[in-house]
């Protein structure tokens, strides 16, 4: 016989992820309360902590505490399937050797940055272009200024079109801005370092407009382990 409690919980999954497909729900607006839920799907509100916890480590929302307008559960994604799910768990659980990820956004975002090339003017960049802009901020301190260059490239993954690229960028995401962040004080100059990125962003991005491919290819690759080996470390 089946489990009831399993059934209602995944009937709160179900239901949630049925907003967030339609629109209903969007990144940004918070989720009804546990009673509320519990109530309007007829399930146990353990049930419904059962369900927020699963979308927590999913990545699709956040949780607050207390009480008032901050509290409840803030929606942060919509689905994108479960392998970048997967791969955020994998390195919270044990984490990926930092040259690994390394070698696969070589890869990945190779292969993303060439494909939005061979599409000049068909994909919109406007995003791309605010953070450009965010990151020429001169008081920006190195992990805001991280955070925003993995939303960077990340986003560029997205434009791609390639869901499968997409999946598993968003799930290295964390592991990318960890690596980036503690190489931090082993670079030489760290305000040195952020004007470099920030013209080699540009530089990138420009080679994605042009419509040259390979260019673009090469750039990212240059831009990554560039990087990598300022901080003192080889593949």
């Amino acid at each position: 016989m089946a489990n009831p409690a399993v059934r209602a919980w995944e009937r709160v999954l179900s239901h949630v992820e049925a907003e967030l497909l339609g629109g209903r729900l969007v990144p940004g607006q918070r989720l009804p309360g546990e009673r509320a839920l519990a109530v309007e799907l007829n399930v146990g509100r353990s049930s419904v902590r059962e369900a927020m916890r699963v979308l927590e480590a999913l990545g699709l929302l956040r949780a607050q505490t207390g009480s008032g307008p901050d509290a409840g559960a803030v929606i942060l994604a919509r689905p994108t399937g479960g392998m970048s799910a997967l791969m955020r768990l994998q390195v919270a659980g044990q984490g990926f050797p930092v040259a690994d990820v390394v070698r696969t956004r070589l890869v990945l975002e190779g292969s993303a940055v060439a494909e939005l090339a061979a599409r000049p003017g068909a994909v919109d960049l406007t995003e791309t272009d605010e953070l450009l802009d965010a990151m020429d901020a001169p008081d920006l301190d190195p992990e805001t200024f991280l955070a925003l260059d993995a939303q960077l490239h990340l986003g560029l993954a997205q434009a791609a079109g390639n869901e499968v690229v997409a999946a598993m960028m968003s799930g290295l995401r964390d592991s990318i801005e960890t690596y980036t962040r503690e190489a931090v004080p082993r670079l030489e100059s760290w305000s040195g370092t952020a004007q470099r990125l920030r013209a080699e962003h540009r530089a990138l991005v420009q080679a994605v407009r042009d419509g040259a491919a390979e260019l673009a290819r090469t750039r990212v690759t240059e831009h990554i382990k560039g990087y990598y080996a300022d901080s003192g470390l080889r593949l």
